[in-house]
């Protein structure tokens, strides 16, 4: 394709006509196959041609820029890989010429500049294009440079600090930041210079930790970036807003000097700002610095710290709280009705940083709160009453009960009383704030006083539009767990007989179903919620609530028996309501399951069990949420008629091995580990018949790659399971099921990722619990001969495990449980094997845990420990 035709095809991209666009499309996918090194040099070349129109270079730079990059990491690789597979020739071809290209563009944003960034993602890396760096900031600071050509250099900085590991770069950090100095400095003169310098500051403030530990250069980025929040434009303000953000959080310990002179007016005056994106900024600088300042009280009262903090809260909210919460209930009067729900704006943002000045702050903030809260929630204008309903609801998290108790009675009529405003969005505030009061103070919203007209007023919000009745459902899914925490228990059953909600609960329950079959659920999430509301309802309901239950449980079948009946509905949506539906009324049988009586169980265990199995013949694969709730109904049916469940295992076989197959719904996959665990518990040695199938797909699992990492730790601890339920049958896989542990025993994780080493835990603890049911299950002379065979691999892996400094409490417990019953099993013969040191540390760790369970079993074992080495007399 020559350089006219190429042209032509760029063109037609962005035409009007669907069929020339896609032919066009066609075109360049044909090009960039049949030679992708010459392609992409053409493209380079139309991109470098200053006489092309603006929209032709921009279509160039893109088809360069998506040969490069992709979001999908295992692409993203190969592209890579194929662009450092060019001649070198090739390569400073393509960057000198998207290097020409800049400054030259009449487009913005450059499209020469991020073909710049993603050559240099792929070669910084590795060494290559070492004069890159210099090359831009030379543009930048080059007096003779256009403003084009400084504003392009600025954006290739700011992609390349955004995109590449900035010890890649490190070594330039210094000439970086001097070019991005010198763009600012130039942002009241030229605004697109100047935002593509703030911008690129904001993307480099990671590696300018060298630069603010140095109290000049510190006072001069600061200085600079104060500045940039006061020019006249917008854009510029608001980056800079989000830089000293960002700044807060990463150099929180070295704000003291600025905080009184600079931080705290700017941000006052951002917040105040009559643009949103200034205000927003400013309220996020101030929740940034909650955030911090919580982070740091944690620390604080961490004992398992063996330091002291390398840095202290100098309490910056607290001291700003008198004028900061003032400005934030403004902000909360600047609402609108019908507000996006999804949209972010000041209002918003005010309710959240609130949230957090309460958890910062504590009760001191009730000093600032209550006032406007009085004066205003009874107000003529609806948002001064939504943004006093607001306030209140915000500042009840995270202060005790007894603070609030007297402040809440006194509020409560008004509460109630505005549950039937005539505003929308006060309705909806104030059954968000009952929420509030039912989570954080249960005890005032089941006041005798108030709680038959609370009740009255929730039922009635209950009818209302859809996000008022969803905040009521979240209402009730709060009063539900206070009411059953707060009622008494007489017996070891741990079962309350009655509670305060016991009068109202069959009509309760009968409008919550009521409106889960509401026309409209489907906005605001309400059928959702509805469903939620019924469930922690039954879930939390006491023994003279179980007529209802029963009902319930009725009710729910029916209504997925309904369901299923209906068939295949053609239309997309209606389908995927219905996949919905299912899943919900699915998630709902597993809670009314939880409170059936074990005897009552098997009257309904055939309609229940009917249902499910249609549920799983009827739905695909894809249809992942139904596949998953409806392996958690069969887990709650299992639990309740436990062994008599073994007459639906030949029927419910085939599912159950399909889903642990359903590799690509991992969710589904969990659940079914899930339901091999459960009966293997409740079936006991009547889940033999089964093992043989299910111990192959436990292991093409364990050894296949492509099976998401959150599903073997379960696997491991299945294995545990199957052999407690077995016993000495378990012989014949045990060579196997150990050579996997070992395995699993040695992997190894990055300890600077977090995730990867709560992972890492989660296997040891898994592996651990799996060697613990073995040894337990296996526990007789006949098979005892040979576990021994494996001992030193489960020893090693008990000291590797115990002189970790990484490991958690979870693990601990494991591996002081699997001590015991290696103890328990092999009696003194196993303790000379024992490195007392290792085992001795581990122990007085557990002993000492604030975890009863982990405290117990280090008592236990440090018992039978001592009774092994005592001596015989």
């Amino acid at each position: 394709m020559n350089s006219a035709s190429l042209v032509h095809v760029l063109e037609r991209t962005i035409s009007s006509d669907k069929n020339e666009r896609q032919t066009a499309q066609q075109y360049l996918e044909q090009g960039m196959h049949s030679n992708t090194p010459e392609f992409i040099k053409a493209l380079s070349d139309v991109l470098a041609n200053s006489g092309n129109s603006a929209v032709v270079r921009m279509a160039a730079g893109l088809q360069i820029k998506n040969a490069l990059i992709s979001k999908d990491q295992i692409v993203k690789e190969q592209l890579q890989q194929r662009w450092l597979a060019f001649t070198e020739d090739t390569r400073q071809y393509i960057k000198g010429n998207v290097l020409k290209s800049l400054g030259t563009e009449t487009r913005m944003p450059s499209s020469a500049a991020q073909c710049v960034a993603f050559i240099a993602v792929i070669e910084l890396p590795l060494g290559r294009w070492p004069d890159l760096i210099n090359i831009l900031c030379s543009n930048i600071i080059n007096d003779a440079s256009s403003d084009n050509l400084q504003q392009a250099s600025l954006e290739a900085l700011g992609y390349i600090c955004q995109d590449v590991d900035f010890n890649c770069i490190l070594v330039h950090s210094n000439n970086i930041l001097t070019a991005i100095v010198h763009g600012m400095r130039k942002g009241s003169s030229n605004h697109y210079v100047g935002f593509a310098a703030t911008t690129a500051l904001f993307n480099s403030l990671e590696f300018t930790k060298a630069n603010f530990e140095k109290e000049m250069e510190r006072n001069y980025l600061m200085e600079v970036v104060c500045e940039a929040t006061q020019f006249k434009d917008p854009q510029i303000r608001v980056v800079a807003l989000q830089c000293l953000v960002k700044i807060m959080s990463l150099y929180y310990e070295y704000m003291d000097t600025y905080m009184a002179q600079a931080l705290f007016p700017i941000t006052m005056e951002a917040i105040k700002s009559n643009i949103d994106e200034i205000a927003l900024q400013g309220i996020e600088f101030w929740s940034n610095v909650c955030d911090e300042e919580i982070s740091l009280a944690m620390e604080d009262n961490e004992e398992d710290f063996g330091q002291p903090s390398s840095s202290m809260s100098r309490s910056y909210a607290k001291g700003a709280l008198q004028y900061l919460v003032s400005i934030l209930m403004q902000k909360l009067t600047q609402q609108e009705e019908f507000d996006d729900e999804d949209e972010w704006n000041p209002s918003k943002a005010a309710s959240v940083c609130l949230l957090l000045l309460v958890s910062c702050c504590g009760k001191d903030i009730l000093t600032y709160v209550l006032p406007f809260v009085k004066d205003n929630i009874k107000h003529p204008d609806w948002r001064y009453r939504d943004a006093a309903l607001l306030a209140f609801g915000s500042v009840l998290r995270g202060i005790e009960e007894e603070v609030l108790k007297s402040v809440i009675e006194n509020a409560m009529p008004t509460i109630i009383e505005l549950m039937y405003d005539s505003s929308v969005a006060v309705r909806d505030t104030a059954a968000w704030t009952i929420g509030q009061i039912c989570e954080n103070a249960a005890e005032s919203a089941t006041n005798p006083v108030f709680l038959k007209s609370l009740l009255e007023a929730m039922v009635h919000g209950l009818k209302a539009e859809p996000r008022v009745a969803a905040n009521v459902c979240w209402a009730f899914v709060e009063l539900a767990k206070g009411s059953y925490d707060d009622a008494s228990v007489h017996d070891s059953t741990n079962e309350p007989t009655t509670y305060c909600l016991s009068q109202y609960f069959d009509f309760l329950v009968e409008k919550l179903l009521e409106t889960t079959a509401r026309p409209d659920g489907a906005q605001a999430k309400l059928r959702l919620a509805s469903y939620e509301a019924l469930m922690e309802m039954i879930k939390n309901s006491p023994r003279d609530c179980y007529p209802t239950v029963q009902k319930t449980t009725l009710i729910i079948l029916e209504r997925l028996n309904h369901i299923l009946a209906v068939g295949d509905v053609q239309q997309r949506y209606d389908r995927a309501e219905m996949i919905n539906l299912q899943g919900l009324l699915c998630a709902t049988l597993q809670s009314v399951l939880g409170k059936v009586k074990s005897e009552d169980a098997p009257k309904i265990s055939d309609q229940i069990m009917t249902a499910l199995l249609q549920m799983f013949i009827s739905n695909s694969e894809q249809a992942g949420n139904v596949h998953e709730e409806a392996m958690r109904a069969v887990t709650a049916l299992i639990e309740v008629l436990g062994e008599k469940f073994i007459k639906y295992m030949d029927s419910f076989k085939p599912f159950l091995l399909s889903g642990l197959k359903n590799h690509s719904e991992h969710q589904v996959c969990l659940a079914s580990v899930g339901v091999v665990a459960d009966l293997c518990r409740e079936l006991k040695v009547g889940i033999m018949p089964y093992c043989d199938e299910v111990m192959t797909l436990l292991w093409q699992n364990l050894t296949d790659s492509a099976v998401h990492r959150s599903i073997k730790p379960q696997i491991l601890s299945l294995l545990g399971d199957i052999a407690l339920a077995i016993g000495p049958a378990y012989e014949k896989y045990l060579d196997v099921v150990f050579t996997i542990l070992v395995q699993a025993s040695q992997i190894q994780v990055d300890r600077d990722d977090y995730d990867m080493v709560d992972y890492l835990n989660d296997l040891r603890e898994s592996i651990l619990s799996a060697y613990s049911g073995i040894i337990q299950g296996m526990t007789t002379e006949k098979t005892v001969s040979p576990m021994e065979a494996h001992i030193p691999y489960i020893l090693e892996f008990i000291k590797t495990v115990a002189i970790d400094n990484d490991i958690n409490d979870d693990v601990t417990c494991a591996c002081v449980a699997l001590i015991g019953d290696l103890c328990t099993v092999f009696r003194s013969q196993i303790v000379p094997k024992f490195d007392m040191n290792v085992i001795n540390n581990i122990l007085h760790q557990a002993r000492r845990s604030s975890i009863t369970k982990t405290k117990n079993y280090g008592r236990w074992v440090t018992r039978e420990l001592r009774k092994l080495t005592r001596p015989s007399w």
